[in-house]
């Protein structure tokens, strides 16, 4: 992105990407956070990432209010309007990858609680670091306007999809093998799911980072791997 005559715009382009980059920075930590309150049952952690999703509301409405102010007072055409509109959809979704690693934390308590089997966690741990990878790496790639690096991150996510099938049927047979296990499985599987969806969001980030960056749109066709063919709908 070439610089302004007007050097304010410059920077209130600056400032716009910045909350983005400050959003990616959340997004990654309420990820990690939330599968290490999860896997070792640490309800204060826990309680800290439901908080933190109340700072993650405020950076997407300040960063919104920036961008419609941009608009209406710089009027910016082509690459810059790509930069502020793909902001406002990228933030979006940074967003909901706040609730989603909120929705975990919530989950954490009533894991906890129940007799959870303890050699699910390496898989769902594994699942996890697949996640956060993800979430780590998008705003990197937007960031230094790597267009090769967002379209092998979104094509990526199969990883992500297959572990989740992986988590899925594991848990399935647990459930099977002890009705005692049912409760905290059933947690476990929204959390999963949760993750899984991170991914999703990840993807929808790369896309518009892509676009940003080239001006152009990815094919929207994207193999989907999820074998499980059951939707899990997550609170929020």
């Amino acid at each position: 992105m070439g610089e302004h005559t007007v050097s304010s715009f410059d920077e209130e382009l600056g400032e716009i990407d910045r909350l983005i980059r400050d959003m990616g920075d959340l997004s990654g930590e309420m990820t990690r956070a939330s599968t290490r309150a999860l896997l070792h049952s640490d309800t204060a952690l826990a309680q800290r990432i439901i908080s933190d999703d109340t700072i993650m509301d405020a950076k997407q409405r300040d960063l919104d209010e920036r961008a419609i102010t941009l608009i209406a007072k710089r009027q910016p055409m082509a690459q810059d309007l790509r930069s502020v509109v793909g902001a406002i959809r990228m933030a979006a979704d940074l967003e909901r990858i706040g609730d989603l690693a909120k929705n975990i934390a919530k989950r954490v308590g009533a894991v906890g609680e129940s007799a959870t089997p303890r050699t699910l966690a390496h898989s769902i741990d594994a699942m996890a670091g697949l996640v956060l990878k993800q979430v780590n790496s998008v705003v990197e790639h937007y960031v230094a306007r790597n267009a090769e690096a967002l379209i092998r991150l979104r094509d990526e996510d199969e990883e992500i999809d297959i572990q989740y099938t992986s988590v899925f049927r594991e848990l399935l047979t647990y459930m099977m093998e002890d009705p005692r296990n049912i409760t905290a499985c059933t947690h476990l599987l929204f959390c999963a799911k949760n993750l899984e969806r991170i991914g999703d969001h990840v993807t929808n980030i790369a896309e518009n980072a892509y676009y940003v960056v080239t001006g152009s749109q990815l094919p929207v066709q994207r193999p989907k791997l999820d074998e499980t063919q059951m939707t899990v709908e997550s609170d929020v």
